[in-house]
């Protein structure tokens, strides 16, 4: 799957953590780390995509698939792995009258890396998000460079052009415009997996993700959706001036190609990457082809500093 020299026979540990943003919203954290955490070589900080929360993204467990949980496979490599469940979703507040935008979002891990920070040390931390994850990631990063050493941008949208997901989603926008929340069933979540290019995933895996997904949510909020169907682009990246790696699947219909492709050449930093993963769609970690994003992605997340910058 990637280098496993140093991998950790220490036993995972598993800890819930609580966060509060603008004084009464609470964020719920999940972490997950091998042996003491501030010595791990790294952090990492998981952010999940529209429709789902983060435990059943980021540590989905399916018997019989090795390293199912993308938390497990990077802990056992030596990180210390969180993930947030932004406003609205999973087991964090949902009460506020609000559809969770995006910005919204980037202000979530914001509240969630000052608080790792406090407890786990300051350092910049190696940031994953997947889908409009990614957006709430990028804008983060944008806004806040000093909490980023690493980004890693999967199913990327910039301005949405050549997507053919948002295309067919923007019929339904003024439904999303009308309300907060949005209802999602076992059915929906199957549809994410059907809609690019069949196959990609396995059924036991689709079906273990839509029971995690539906345990923690039979509805999410609209933000994200409206925002990405209406909203384009919410980040500039011009403005994102830390190490970036964009992740495509060969199949995503949400992540335009040339649209992508424009996003990374304004990148500043010259620390960049591009990769485009083949026999994917979108929902990265739970296809057949997961071990190719994990290489992927620790190859980037593990990468030694440049010496010569010149």
């Amino acid at each position: 799957m990637n280098d496993t020299s140093n991998l950790t026979a220490a036993p995972i540990k598993a800890e819930d953590h609580w966060t509060t943003k603008d004084g009464h919203v609470e964020l719920f954290l999940f972490e997950k780390c091998a042996g003491d955490p501030k010595k791990s070589i790294g952090t990492i900080l998981f952010v999940h995509g529209s429709s789902m929360a983060a435990q059943p993204t980021f540590d989905l467990q399916v018997p019989g698939r090795p390293d199912s949980s993308a938390m497990d496979h990077f802990a056992r490599r030596g990180f210390d792995c969180w993930s947030v469940d932004m406003e609205g979703y999973g087991r964090s507040t949902k009460d506020r009258d609000n559809n969770a935008p995006i910005a919204q979002g980037a202000d979530d891990c914001y509240a969630a890396a000052l608080y790792i920070g406090k407890l786990r040390g300051k350092r910049p931390l190696l940031v994953y998000g997947i889908s409009s994850g990614a957006l709430r990631a990028a804008l983060f990063a944008q806004r806040h460079p000093e909490f980023v050493g690493r980004l890693a941008l999967d199913a990327m949208v910039w301005t949405g052009e050549g997507s053919p997901t948002l295309a067919e989603r923007r019929k339904k926008l003024p439904d999303f415009q009308a309300k907060n929340r949005r209802p999602i069933d076992k059915t929906f979540i199957h549809s994410i997996f059907d809609r690019d290019h069949p196959g990609t995933a396995e059924e036991k895996v689709i079906d273990a993700f839509a029971d995690a997904v539906i345990a923690l949510d039979t509805s999410v909020p609209t933000g994200t959706y409206v925002d990405m169907c209406a909203h384009l682009p919410v980040v500039d990246p011009a403005k994102i001036t830390v190490p970036t790696l964009i992740m495509r699947g060969q199949w995503d219909g949400i992540a335009g190609f040339a649209d992508l492709l424009a996003f990374f050449e304004r990148l500043p930093n010259p620390d960049k990457h591009f990769a485009v993963m083949p026999g994917i769609s979108h929902a990265s970690f739970q296809q057949k082809n997961y071990a190719l994003v994990y290489h992927i992605l620790w190859s980037f997340f593990a990468q030694p500093e440049p010496i010569y910058k010149g």
